[in-house]
């Protein structure tokens, strides 16, 4: 994703733990980078206050347990909500709080799970659906006090070889079927994780994403608008 707006001549911020992670990345791509746990309503609310940015992606998530449902334990089950619901209710409520500048953008990066389900990701599909309602609500409050602001969200309708939250369901179904990592991963379409920001860089450049409110994004079919 950060590659994708800096190849687009972004001015890009990017927000993780990782502090390794983040120095190496902010000399590859000169970008600026803050240590933060992104979950931290304090840490939400000074980044905002300090980039002051015009466009928010909240693309954070943890990794969900890949566990059946009648052996999955209740911390396990609520992991995502507690970090994927969490990291998208701060950032949104500093957005309207501040607030942004109008006609700022706020994304909401959810899951295919959100629409057909996932069985062996504990509270997974649910966590990414509560996003939707959190940017509707969002959008709604945001008309209702004239603020001008803009709340989306993208939907990866497939799974991405090398993220994190991607190789755990990939491995986790693959075990389930009885295939190998690879033959799980041939079942999606072909779409790389780079390839899944450029989409997401476009479809912002292009139309700022005033189409519609949720929009699915698959190596196959492109950009679909959901609602």
């Amino acid at each position: 994703m950060a590659e994708a707006f800096v190849a687009r001549a972004a001015k890009v911020t990017v927000v993780a733990r990782d502090a390794t992670t983040l120095q190496a990345l902010g000399e590859q791509l000169a970008v600026t980078t803050v240590s933060a746990d992104a979950t931290s309503i304090d840490a939400a609310n000074r980044i905002m206050s300090e980039t002051r940015p015009d466009v928010v992606i909240m693309n954070a998530g943890a990794e969900p347990p890949m566990e059946r449902i009648d052996r999955v334990s209740w911390e396990a089950f609520t992991t995502n909500w507690n970090v994927d619901v969490k990291a998208a209710l701060h950032w949104v409520q500093a957005a309207l709080t501040l607030p942004m500048a109008s006609g700022g953008l706020v994304v909401l990066v959810s899951s295919g799970a959100a629409v057909q389900g996932s069985p062996l990701s504990g509270g997974y599909a649910g966590a990414k659906r509560a996003q939707w309602f959190i940017a509707k609500y969002a959008e709604g409050l945001s008309t209702q006090l004239g603020l001008g602001l803009r709340f989306r969200v993208i939907v990866p309708r497939q799974m991405f070889t090398g993220t994190g939250v991607g190789n755990a369901g990939i491995s986790g179904y693959a075990a389930a079927a009885g295939r190998t990592y690879a033959e799980q991963a041939a079942t999606w379409p072909d779409m790389t994780p780079r390839g899944f920001g450029d989409t997401v860089a476009e479809l912002i450049g292009k139309t700022a994403l005033e189409e519609a409110m949720i929009y699915a994004v698959r190596g196959d079919t492109g950009v679909t608008v959901i609602e």
